[in-house]
Protein backbone atom coordinates (compact mmCIF):
# COMPACT_ATOMS: atom_id res chain seq x y z
CA UNK A 1 0.00 0.00 0.00
CA UNK A 2 1.24 3.16 -0.96
CA UNK A 3 0.60 6.37 1.48
CA UNK A 4 -0.13 9.46 -0.58
CA UNK A 5 -2.44 11.93 1.19
CA UNK A 6 -1.79 13.32 4.48
CA UNK A 7 -4.85 11.78 5.30
CA UNK A 8 -3.33 8.66 5.57
CA UNK A 9 -0.39 9.35 8.08
CA UNK A 10 -1.69 11.62 10.09
CA UNK A 11 -3.14 11.34 14.01
CA UNK A 12 -6.86 11.41 14.02
CA UNK A 13 -8.48 12.75 17.16
CA UNK A 14 -4.77 14.26 18.73
CA UNK A 15 -4.82 15.12 22.44
CA UNK A 16 -6.06 18.93 22.78
CA UNK A 17 -6.80 21.51 25.03
CA UNK A 18 -9.75 24.43 24.92
CA UNK A 19 -8.87 27.64 24.76
CA UNK A 20 -9.87 27.98 28.34
CA UNK A 21 -7.16 25.62 29.48
CA UNK A 22 -4.25 26.67 31.86
CA UNK A 23 -0.93 26.29 31.25
CA UNK A 24 -0.82 23.53 34.14
CA UNK A 25 -3.08 21.48 32.26
CA UNK A 26 -1.63 21.62 28.88
CA UNK A 27 1.70 21.15 30.89
CA UNK A 28 0.48 18.14 32.60
CA UNK A 29 -0.87 16.96 28.88
CA UNK A 30 2.63 17.12 27.35
CA UNK A 31 4.05 15.14 30.49
CA UNK A 32 1.66 12.69 31.28
CA UNK A 33 1.64 11.69 27.27
CA UNK A 34 4.53 12.24 26.37
CA UNK A 35 3.17 14.72 23.15
CA UNK A 36 5.49 18.09 22.14
CA UNK A 37 2.20 20.12 20.35
CA UNK A 38 -1.30 20.83 21.40
CA UNK A 39 -3.90 21.83 19.01
CA UNK A 40 -6.07 24.41 21.21
CA UNK A 41 -9.51 24.47 20.13
CA UNK A 42 -12.83 26.60 20.65
CA UNK A 43 -16.03 24.79 21.57
CA UNK A 44 -16.82 23.74 18.05
CA UNK A 45 -13.74 21.80 17.83
CA UNK A 46 -12.44 24.29 15.27
CA UNK A 47 -8.89 25.17 15.80
CA UNK A 48 -7.42 28.31 17.14
CA UNK A 49 -4.02 28.16 18.26
CA UNK A 50 -1.12 25.66 18.45
CA UNK A 51 1.30 25.12 21.95
CA UNK A 52 4.62 23.31 21.44
CA UNK A 53 6.56 22.29 23.98
CA UNK A 54 9.16 25.21 23.08
CA UNK A 55 6.92 27.81 24.24
CA UNK A 56 6.07 25.78 27.33
CA UNK A 57 9.28 25.41 28.14
CA UNK A 58 10.18 29.08 27.71
CA UNK A 59 7.40 30.61 29.57
CA UNK A 60 7.68 27.40 32.80
CA UNK A 61 11.53 28.68 32.92
CA UNK A 62 10.36 32.02 32.80
CA UNK A 63 8.04 31.70 35.88
CA UNK A 64 10.16 29.88 37.66
CA UNK A 65 12.95 32.17 37.33
CA UNK A 66 10.35 35.55 38.52
CA UNK A 67 8.71 33.52 41.38
CA UNK A 68 10.45 30.56 41.78
CA UNK A 69 9.97 26.79 41.94
CA UNK A 70 7.49 26.77 45.13
CA UNK A 71 5.17 29.49 43.03
CA UNK A 72 5.04 27.20 40.07
CA UNK A 73 2.27 25.21 39.79
CA UNK A 74 -0.23 28.39 41.33
CA UNK A 75 1.42 30.55 38.53
CA UNK A 76 0.86 27.83 35.87
CA UNK A 77 -2.62 27.76 36.56
CA UNK A 78 -3.05 31.62 36.41
CA UNK A 79 -1.46 31.63 33.30
CA UNK A 80 -4.27 30.99 30.04
CA UNK A 81 -3.34 28.75 26.96
CA UNK A 82 -4.93 31.45 24.91
CA UNK A 83 -1.83 33.88 26.08
CA UNK A 84 0.44 31.82 24.95
CA UNK A 85 -0.24 29.51 21.97
CA UNK A 86 0.94 30.73 18.24
CA UNK A 87 -2.04 32.07 16.32
CA UNK A 88 0.17 32.34 13.30
CA UNK A 89 1.18 29.05 11.50
CA UNK A 90 0.30 26.57 8.81
CA UNK A 91 -1.97 23.66 8.78
CA UNK A 92 -2.82 20.96 6.15
CA UNK A 93 -5.84 19.18 4.80
CA UNK A 94 -6.56 15.72 4.85
CA UNK A 95 -6.63 15.42 1.25
CA UNK A 96 -3.12 17.15 0.76
CA UNK A 97 0.01 15.64 -0.91
CA UNK A 98 2.29 13.92 1.37
CA UNK A 99 5.42 14.98 -0.88
CA UNK A 100 4.39 18.58 -0.72
CA UNK A 101 3.69 18.38 2.84
CA UNK A 102 7.11 16.81 3.28
CA UNK A 103 8.97 19.67 1.70
CA UNK A 104 7.10 22.21 3.88
CA UNK A 105 8.28 20.37 6.53
CA UNK A 106 12.06 20.37 5.74
CA UNK A 107 12.22 23.80 4.04
CA UNK A 108 10.36 25.56 7.55
CA UNK A 109 11.52 22.96 10.11
CA UNK A 110 8.07 22.54 11.30
CA UNK A 111 7.71 19.68 13.63
CA UNK A 112 4.07 19.92 13.26
CA UNK A 113 1.06 21.27 11.33
CA UNK A 114 -2.86 20.84 12.57
CA UNK A 115 -4.82 19.01 10.00
CA UNK A 116 -8.30 20.61 9.61
CA UNK A 117 -11.15 20.67 7.34
CA UNK A 118 -12.65 23.46 5.28
CA UNK A 119 -14.42 24.54 8.05
CA UNK A 120 -11.51 24.85 10.45
CA UNK A 121 -12.30 21.77 12.48
CA UNK A 122 -9.11 19.74 13.39
CA UNK A 123 -9.40 16.70 11.99
CA UNK A 124 -5.84 15.93 13.26
CA UNK A 125 -2.24 16.27 13.34
CA UNK A 126 0.52 15.44 11.64
CA UNK A 127 4.62 15.43 13.10
CA UNK A 128 7.72 14.94 12.18
CA UNK A 129 7.63 12.04 14.20
CA UNK A 130 4.78 10.22 11.47
CA UNK A 131 7.12 11.15 8.64
CA UNK A 132 10.15 9.08 10.58
CA UNK A 133 7.94 6.39 11.37
CA UNK A 134 6.96 6.52 7.64
CA UNK A 135 10.46 6.24 6.55
CA UNK A 136 11.43 3.19 9.31
CA UNK A 137 8.29 1.17 7.49
CA UNK A 138 9.93 1.74 4.05
CA UNK A 139 13.20 1.17 4.93
CA UNK A 140 11.82 -1.94 6.53
CA UNK A 141 10.41 -3.20 3.39
CA UNK A 142 13.49 -2.68 1.16
CA UNK A 143 15.50 -4.71 3.37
Amino acid sequence: MTIRTVAELMTVDPLCVTRDASLKDAHDLMRSKNVRHIPVIDEKGELVGMLTQKIMIAKVMGLMAQFGATALERKEKQQLITDLMATDFAAVTPDQSLKDVAGFFVTNRHGCMPVVDENNKLMGILTSSDFVRLAAELLEKTN
